[in-house]
């Protein structure tokens, strides 16, 4: 292996608390029902946008011009939540600081205002490229992966995905690369054995061995 490509959310950091808190606030001020956490949750993954019209179709709501604007409303309540009940999943900064001989990216469908803030808020801001949900191309696509390997002029087969989610699985698959998928993060309810990942691990702890394996 070459390069180690690792998702974010509910990979290394649990933003659950805070992205559902803000979504329930968005909600809240737009005197729309709010959710439980667990049915919230859900709603992760696909980028911010998604989320938000996620929170819209609980309440009936499928009307782009209204979703542009709770869409404004979630990203400044998202920001101002200065990911406060965010926190790193066990061994995540262990197993960065055990990565760093090889190369690092960083591959997320979450906003790019986010990404820095929350590294440097963890000191875990040691990724050679970082590829957020600001591109044009969001994972489940094997476009923003490819992008990677483009980077750093390296073949499928000399790298992996670390991820949560469905669309972590499915993004490696499609662009040849192998996959790790944790089962602690957030999969829209769904088990993570489903999409046939090449490995799957219960903590970041075991992921080095892996590796040193391949």
């Amino acid at each position: 292996m070459k390069l180690i490509i690792f998702d974010f959310d509910g990979t290394l950091i649990d933003s659950a608390p805070d992205l559902v808190d803000s979504i329930n606030e968005m909600l809240k001020e737009l005197n729309l029902k709010e959710a439980p956490f667990d049915e919230a949750v859900k709603w992760i993954g696909n980028g911010s946008l998604k989320l938000v019209e996620r929170a819209l179709k609980y309440n009936g709501i499928d009307d782009k011009y209204f979703l542009e604007k709770a869409h404004k409303n979630f990203k400044e309540k998202y920001k101002h939540s200065n990911a406060k009940k965010t926190i790193l999943y066990p061994f995540a900064k262990e197993l960065l600081d055990e990565l760093r001989d090889y190369n690092l990216a960083l591959v997320t469908n979450k906003p790019d205002e986010y990404i820095k803030p929350i590294l440097q808020k963890f000191d875990i801001d040691v990724f050679d490229f970082i590829l957020g949900g600001d591109f044009e191309y969001k994972k489940p696509s094997p476009v923003p992966l490819l992008r990677a390997l483009e980077y750093f002029n390296i073949n499928p087969d000399e790298a992996i995905m670390i991820g949560d989610s469905k669309n972590d699985i499915l993004a490696a698959k499609n662009a040849g690369i192998k996959s790790i998928a944790l089962t602690h993060g957030y999969n829209q309810g769904v088990d993570i054995n489903e999409f046939k990942p090449d490995f799957i691990v219960h903590s970041l702890k075991e992921i080095k061995d892996i590796i040193n394996e391949l």
